[in-house]
């Protein structure tokens, strides 16, 4: 064997082990970190320039909840682009369609209903995590059907979207229909990253809106530097009488300080630990993930 070409053969087999031996280091760490939940944890996590994969759980169908708001923007925005709707135009959003008793900053800011560009509305549902926001554009798209059908096309079929956040609120075990499996979820993160669904403009358009996100500051951002750079999308269930959590989740885009962009996804299901408990399982991974794959 030339001696150049044995020298590449060793480069490449010890850049292998390290590689294996460090994310078999990170797994350990999300089994070890995992356990705190008292739960189902599942994740997925994507190097979006390498393509390299860490998966745990990543197979099984965990509650989304208000992680669906990502696909249903998908849907909404894939709707502009053919040219069904602008971000631009104003939207009648009437006082009935402002639902009471749900999470709902565009309702507190809008008791009486208001014309709305698209933008804004959507930006209420990702950013803020608006459940009418969310109601009201599924109502004007044709419902759960027309989101999940969009998402299949895409090739992404594990994901499934049943109900409304109206639907989730009117019986307990509805919010279990409406499920993803983290590595689907990671999946669709990879196509929406690179532009493989959307226009650049719509692309543009629903980055900067998760990375606007409000909602869940202890969780993926949680224990990384305060200047990250985070793109996500928190979910979010009631907790009932006996403590059982269904879902606490984050999914998102992760720069890196190396420059390099990681898809995460850490969904937390049917846990009986407490809100800071699960937050803190979430932010955990995160940074595991943040100090295995930045430097």
């Amino acid at each position: 064997m030339p001696k150049i070409f044995a020298s590449c053969l060793l480069f490449v087999v010890l850049s292998f082990n390290a590689v294996y031996a460090q994310d078999s280091e990170l797994l350990n760490k999300i089994k070890t970190i995992s356990a705190e939940s008292k739960g189902i944890v599942g994740v997925s996590i994507l190097g979006l320039e390498s393509h390299d994969t860490l998966n745990y759980n990543s197979q099984s169908r965990l509650v989304m909840h208000s992680v669906f708001k990502f696909p249903i923007a998908m849907c909404v925005l894939n709707l502009v682009d053919k040219g069904k709707f602008k971000l631009d135009e104003k939207i009648k959003v009437a006082k009935r369609d402002m639902h009471p008793n749900t999470w709902s900053p565009m309702r507190d800011k809008y008791p009486d209903g208001a014309e709305l560009p698209l933008s804004e509305i959507i930006g209420y549902m990702v950013s803020q995590s608006d459940n009418t926001a969310c109601d009201f554009l599924l109502k004007k798209i044709g419902g759960p059907k027309v989101v999940e059908e969009y998402i299949h096309s895409l090739g992404v079929k594990g994901i499934a979207i049943k109900a409304s956040e109206a639907d989730m609120a009117s019986a307990w075990e509805v919010q279990y229909t409406n499920w993803a499996k983290p590595a689907d979820l990671v999946h669709l993160l990879d196509i929406f990253y690179h532009g493989k669904a959307l226009s650049k403009a719509s692309n543009d358009f629903l980055m900067q809106a998760m990375l606007a996100t409000t909602t869940g500051p202890h969780r993926l951002r949680g224990l990384l530097p305060k200047d990250a750079v985070v793109a996500h999308k928190t979910g979010t269930s009631p907790t009932n009488a006996e403590g059982l959590s269904p879902a606490t989740n984050d999914i998102g885009i992760i720069t890196l300080p190396n420059g390099k962009h990681l898809a995460i996804v850490v969904m937390v299901c049917n846990s009986k630990a407490d809100e800071a408990t699960r937050d803190e399982v979430i932010a955990k991974i995160a940074k595991a993930a943040w100090d295995t794959y930045g430097k």
